[in-house]
Formats: C-alpha cells, sequence, structure tokens
C-alpha cells in the first residue's frame, strides 16, 4: 500500500508538470494580450499593423535609452518596449529594432557603453538633463532617450522621447513616410535645386550688425548639401548666385519674397550705404519654397536683432523641404488666389523678417508631415483630377461663376471640399485715420465671395454674425488695470458635451477653443430633398448668443443679453456628405472669359488674336446653333463630402501648436485625414490625448454632491453607526433572553 500511495504521487507531479509545461507553450507560441483603456493607448492601431506588415525592404529602428531612470520617464522606457515587440509580432521579416545599453555601472562607463554612446552621438541622438527627486533632494541627470529609424539609405531620428503621448502616431508615420520616400527619390529623373541667394555686398555691414558668420553661409550650405546627397540618392543640386554681381538674379527676389537689406553710411562713412538681399529657394519642378536664413527679432527698447538659422536648423530645413517638394505623401490642393491665406510659407516673414500676425506655418508644418500641398489657381488653371479634397481658407475676392463651376464639378466628381471661410472682412483703418477720426474702430464688412450661393444651394449657409459665450477665454488682466480676468467673449470654450462622439475620429477630443466663429444654419427641406446628411462636429454652449449689425469684439463692450431665453447652442462646423446636386444643373454653362486681362506688355491687337481671327470661319459660313455637346458637366454628382467652419482665425499659429498634439491641432488634422479616408491614422493620432477635462455638469448636480459630501456621507456614518448598534443591542437581548430560559 505504501508503494502504491507514492506511485500516486509520482504520476500526479509528472502529470501536473506536463501541464504547466504545456501552459508555457502555449503562453509562447499564442500570444494574448488585452488592453482595457478607453482609447486602447496600449495597443498599436490596425493601420500600424498594416503599415510594418507591407515592408518591402529592411527597417531597423535602433533605440538608445538610459536605464534604471526615475518616474515617469521610466514608464516611458517600459512603453516603448511593449510598442515595439507588438510591432514585431504584427511585422514581416523586413522589421527588427534593438536596444542600446548606454547607462553607467556605478557611475563608471563600461567600454560597450563608451561604443554605444559614441553610436548614438553619431546618429545625431545627444543626452539630454532631466530631473529626479531623491531622498526630498532635487537633482539632475544626463540621459539618452531617444531612437533613430534606418530605411535603405535613409535615416530618420527622434532625438527625445520624453513622453508617450503620440508616440505610436509619429512612428508608424515616419515608417511610411520612409518607405514612399524610397520609392519617390529613386523614381526622379531631375535633381532638386538647392538656390542660395546672397549679396556679397552685405559682408561690409554684417559685422556692425552681429553677423560674423555671413561669409560662411556659401561654404557651409555646399558642405550641408554634400552630406545629405548620399541620403537623398544623390537627388540634391546646390547653387549659389551673388546678387551684387549677377543682375539678372535680381528677379528673384520680388518673385520669392526674399530678405532684402538697404542700409546708410556706417562707422563714420567706412561703410558705404548699399542694399543686399539674402535666402534660400529650394525647386523641384514648378514647385518651389522659400528657406529665410535671416531672422529680424523686434525687442522692446533694445531695438532690432539679427539672426542667422544654425547649420543644424538648415539641416533640418532642406531634409523637411525635400519631403514636401517630391511626392512621398498624398496632394491635397488648396486655393492660392482669390486673396486666400497664404499655406506657401513665403509671407510667414516679411520682406523685414518680423513674424507675420497671421502666419499660418504651424498649419502647413503640420499639413506638410502627411500631405503634399498643392496650390491651385483658379484663375488659370483646372481643379486636377488626381486631388482627393481642395481647401479654400478664407477667400476674400469674388469668383466667377466659371470658377464656381470648376469648384462645383470638382465636388461632382466625388470629391471633398474643406471649407474654413470667414463671415466677415476686418477692415483697420491706418494709424491717421484712426488720429483724425477720433480713434475709429475695425469695421467689419460681411464678405460676399460666390461660394455662399453654391452652399445655400447643397442646403447649409453661413449666418452674418459672430458667436458669443459666456463659457469662453478668460483674459488675465495686469494689475495696473485692477487685475483679476476679463470674458473673452468671442472666444468661447468648446466643452465636451457639444463634440460629437459618434465620429471616431472625434471621440478623443474634450474640448477646444474657437475663435471669431460665424454660426451655421441648415436648410432641412433642401437637405431633404437633395438626399444629404449633416453630421454636426462642434457646437458653443447653451449660454451663447450672437452679435451682428454693428460689430464690435472689443471685450470692455460686450455684454451678454439680459435673458436668458435670448442664449441658447449654436452649430459651428458640420460635414455634409451624399450625392450633391450640382448649382449649374439648371443654368447655362458658364464660359471662361478669355483675354479679360491683357498683360502690361501685350498690345490687345497683337499677333496671337490675330492668328486665333484668322483660323475661325466667317459666322454666316457655320450655324452655331445646330452643334450639340454633351459631357460637359455632372448635373449630380458621386457620394462626396463638404467640411464647413466659419472661422479662419482657428488656423494661426496663436491657435494651433507646432507639434500638433492640443485638441485644435489635433480637430483640424482629424477632419483633413477623415475627408482623405484616412480616418485610421486620425484615430491613431487622437487616442492619446492628455486633455481630459472633467464632465460638465449642470449646477443642481454640483450642489447635490457638494451636499452629500459635506452633510450626507456624515449622516450614512452616523446612520451606520447607530444601525450596528441596535443590532449589537438586539443580539445582546437574544443571549440574555437565551440565558433566562435555561
Amino acid at each position: 500500500m505504501p508503494g502504491k500511495k507514492r506511485s500516486e504521487k509520482y504520476i500526479k507531479f509528472l502529470i501536473y508538470l506536463i501541464i504547466v509545461v504545456l501552459i508555457n507553450v502555449a503562453g509562447i507560441t499564442l500570444f494574448f494580450r488585452m488592453d482595457l483603456t478607453a482609447n486602447r493607448m496600449y495597443s498599436i492601431s490596425n493601420v500600424s499593423k498594416k503599415v510594418v506588415s507591407t515592408l518591402s525592404e529592411p527597417l531597423t529602428i535602433k533605440v538608445f535609452f538610459t536605464k534604471n531612470l526615475p518616474a515617469p520617464h521610466n514608464n516611458t522606457e517600459r512603453y516603448l518596449h511593449d510598442m515595439l515587440e507588438e510591432y514585431a509580432i504584427y511585422a514581416n521579416n523586413h522589421f527588427n529594432y534593438h536596444f542600446y545599453d548606454v547607462s553607467a555601472e556605478e557611475g563608471e562607463l563600461s567600454e560597450k557603453s563608451q561604443e554605444n554612446q559614441k553610436l548614438a552621438n553619431d546618429y545625431g541622438i545627444h543626452p539630454i538633463q532631466i530631473q529626479a527627486i531623491e531622498k526630498d533632494e532635487v537633482k539632475f541627470q544626463r540621459a539618452y532617450m531617444g531612437m533613430v529609424i534606418i530605411h535603405g539609405d535613409l535615416i530618420e531620428r527622434i532625438p527625445t522621447i520624453t513622453t508617450t503621448d503620440g508616440l505610436e502616431y509619429k512612428l508608424t508615420t515616419t515608417i511610411q513616410k520612409l518607405n514612399n520616400k524610397i520609392s519617390a527619390l529613386l523614381g526622379l529623373q531631375d535633381k532638386l535645386q538647392i538656390k542660395l541667394y546672397l549679396s556679397t555686398s552685405l559682408y561690409q555691414m554684417a559685422p556692425y550688425i552681429g553677423l560674423k558668420r555671413l561669409s560662411q553661409i556659401p561654404d557651409e550650405l555646399e558642405k550641408i548639401v554634400a552630406e545629405l546627397n548620399p541620403k537623398n540618392y544623390n537627388k540634391l543640386q546646390f547653387e549659389y548666385f551673388d546678387l551684387a554681381v549677377d543682375e539678372k538674379r535680381e528677379a528673384a527676389i520680388k518673385k520669392y519674397n526674399i530678405m532684402s537689406i538697404k542700409w546708410p553710411a556706417l562707422a563714420n562713412g567706412t561703410v558705404p550705404p548699399g542694399k543686399g538681399a539674402i535666402g534660400l529657394v529650394m525647386e523641384f519642378g514648378e514647385r518651389a519654397l522659400v528657406v529665410p536664413l535671416l531672422q529680424v527679432i523686434k525687442i522692446p527698447i533694445i531695438g532690432n536683432q539679427y539672426k542667422l538659422l544654425t547649420a543644424e536648423e538648415i539641416r533640418a530645413v532642406i531634409d523637411t523641404n525635400v519631403e514636401a517638394l517630391i511626392d512621398i505623401n498624398e496632394d491635397l490642393g488648396y486655393l492660392a488666389d482669390h486673396g486666400t491665406m497664404d499655406l506657401s510659407g513665403a509671407s510667414a516673414f516679411g520682406q523685414t523678417g518680423r513674424q507675420n500676425p497671421d502666419s499660418v506655418m504651424n498649419f502647413r508644418a503640420l499639413i506638410s508631415q502627411n500631405y503634399t500641398l498643392t496650390p491651385i489657381n483658379l484663375e488659370s488653371q483646372a481643379i486636377p483630377d488626381k486631388l482627393k479634397s481642395l481647401v479654400i481658407t478664407r477667400p476674400t475676392q469674388p469668383f466667377s461663376d466659371y470658377e464656381l463651376f470648376q469648384i462645383d464639378q470638382f465636388l461632382m466628381k466625388g470629391k471633398n471640399l474643406i471649407l474654413i471661410l470667414d463671415r466677415f472682412q476686418e477692415v483697420r483703418p491706418n494709424s491717421q485715420q484712426s488720429a483724425g477720426m477720433g480713434g475709429q474702430q475695425t469695421v467689419f464688412v460681411p464678405l460676399d465671395t460666390g461660394l455662399e450661393k453654391l452652399l445655400s444651394h447643397y442646403g447649409i449657409r453661413i449666418k452674418n454674425s459672430y458667436v458669443m459665450d459666456e463659457n469662453c477665454f478668460r483674459q488675465q488682466l495686469p494689475a495696473q488695470l485692477g487685475g483679476g480676468e476679463r470674458p473673452v467673449y468671442f472666444a468661447p470654450i468648446i466643452k465636451s458635451r457639444f463634440i460629437n462622439k459618434e465620429l471616431g475620429f472625434m471621440k478623443s477630443i474634450k474640448g477646444m477653443i474657437a475663435i471669431k466663429i460665424s454660426p451655421l444654419e441648415l436648410d432641412p427641406e433642401r437637405l431633404s430633398a437633395n438626399g444629404l446628411k449633416a453630421t454636426r462636429l462642434v457646437a458653443s454652449s447653451e449660454k451663447s448668443w450672437e452679435m451682428s449689425g454693428r460689430i464690435t469684439l472689443n471685450p470692455m463692450f460686450i455684454q451678454p443679453p439680459p435673458s436668458a431665453e435670448e442664449m441658447q447652442s449654436k452649430p459651428l462646423a458640420y460635414i455634409l456628405a451624399g450625392e450633391f446636386p450640382s448649382y449649374f444643373a439648371d443654368k447655362p454653362i458658364p464660359q471662361k472669359e478669355i483675354n479679360e486681362k491683357q498683360p502690361d506688355n501685350q498690345d490687345p491687337e497683337s499677333a496671337e488674336p490675330k492668328k486665333q481671327k484668322e483660323i475661325s470661319a466667317p459666322q454666316s459660313e457655320i450655324d452655331l446653333s445646330k452643334i450639340v455637346t454633351d459631357g460637359q458637366y455632372l448635373a449630380r454628382g458621386k457620394p462626396g463630402k463638404i467640411f464647413l467652419m466659419a472661422s479662419a482665425d482657428m488656423l494661426k499659429d496663436n491657435v494651433l501648436d507646432a507639434g500638433g498634439r492640443g485638441p485644435n491641432a489635433t480637430y483640424i488634422l482629424n477632419v483633413i485625414d477623415y475627408l482623405n479616408d484616412r480616418e485610421g491614422i486620425a484615430v491613431m493620432r487622437g487616442k492619446e490625448q492628455r486633455f481630459n477635462p472633467l464632465n460638465d455638469v449642470k449646477a443642481g448636480t454640483k450642489t447635490f454632491v457638494k451636499t452629500m459630501n459635506i452633510i450626507g456621507l456624515p449622516a450614512l456614518v452616523v446612520l451606520f453607526g447607530i444601525a450596528v448598534w441596535f443590532r449589537r443591542h438586539g443580539r445582546k437581548k437574544n443571549i440574555q433572553m437565551i440565558f433566562k430560559r435555561s
């Protein structure tokens, strides 16, 4: 019997051992993870899985991260480990990654760590200072926290990874960009021209404005281009033009808005008066991008300060502009005439070098990460069919019927319109008029460009007013003005409950701010007749009202209406979707006006018009009424979309952050991605939004919660104590009764 029991124990132990081994084998081969976070923050998106699973060439990620960092940086390293591991699971054989040990052990670097640190520095990954708290003391520590992505001969780097916010989006889009960039560079027939326009006459006065490095710029640029050329498959070509001796290049100053400088005699006449210009132009085909090498910073009291871009800044700008010039991203058209906002970047700095207050450089830079901006001039060209979407931002000049016909027919082809318009144009009096007219204020003139009648035909219109809201941005007043806060009613804060969460790309946006925005109004009957669906994206709060008629945006003169009945939520942005009916379906097709504007140097009776007259047959020989044409226009379109928002100020640099991580930037970028059939990218961008305000609750709810915390909870404790006392007292009586009976 004892032997039998001993053998049964061995058999059970063997069975348990086999089960444990099988569980471990299953755990290794059958990988399974469960992400319970609201936005699935710790799981890569479907877009990331697709990108890494379709790699056609080897891609290597090298991570340089110091070990045992204090919180929260240790969590960043752990997150990066887990994310790259998940990338590897869904990737093919071309994807691999490696973590390099760059840490010091007990204050001393091992030989391997020294090699790894040198490798990191060669790739442009340098240590940064981080703050750590140990034993109630604040200490600073140097740490490596970066990575490089190598794909073929191309190298992209993320030099600092201090947060997990947006890390997956940044990594996936970088991999996608590298994959597209290799294909685009290998397919180029011509080279990209990098042209430096610099007047040597500037060398004389450069030391007097702190530009001792100016004469070295040509050699520095040539060296930078030579270093970048191998990485770009030798598709870069550098040229230097001295504007002081090459007068034929003077036209480039006006064409590209290159900064020019004019100075009087300096240093008691030692430096004679003169002028010069400096700028870098990158060209490929008909595309051109201007890099302002010199910036003028105006400092109160001190005056103007002049600053040249560093060699590292120039290298980064050239590398970025190469991607913008070649078609490595999907094309996104934008209207470049009719007084729209300048997205080319030429007006970011004026000829004085000062920042333009209407600059949209951040918007342009963020869009250029994933799209190639294609300017469209409706006055001289048609809208290319290759575009999926056309962006129109704040046009101020009227459209002809033929130009409206081009926009209408673009929509009929199943394309999309992104309309970010202004209902009013601000007319600011100049300083002399203001002084002479007793401080005349800005006048707001309604804009009528012609787009309004298209929108009205489709079933939506922009109202002639601005939205004011008590839930708005509050300006901090200086002490000399009494201090405190002043509400800026024309800058409504959009609360989470007024943001449509039904669309996937809007779910992560918990709030944002609008500026000088006009409300939208739908025509339900026309929408129904047209078979269109209108989806409201954002709205103001229930404490908002409209300002119309004589408009003033001076916060001192704006007061809420006396009655709360005059306030209600106002729709601020819509997406219309469906098969749009053409505005020109029952109208004569507009014809383009030829020779409406003659060039300054062309005679109206020039050779070209004469040639047209010679080949034209006499009207008597042809009966034009018998000529029938078809296929000139589409009366009803394929399924398309229109996004409409009436506030161009929401694209300016003071609203959109340069990193694109704020809720306003996420909102704009997500809308553009959605209308370009890239909703997966939009969802991935927004899933790690760090702006998570508390839910806005009503006053009654707040009062109830406060009352419960102050009175309710103590009362519950007292009631619970009384209930426990009664229970014990009853139990005591029961025990006494039992002993009395016995």
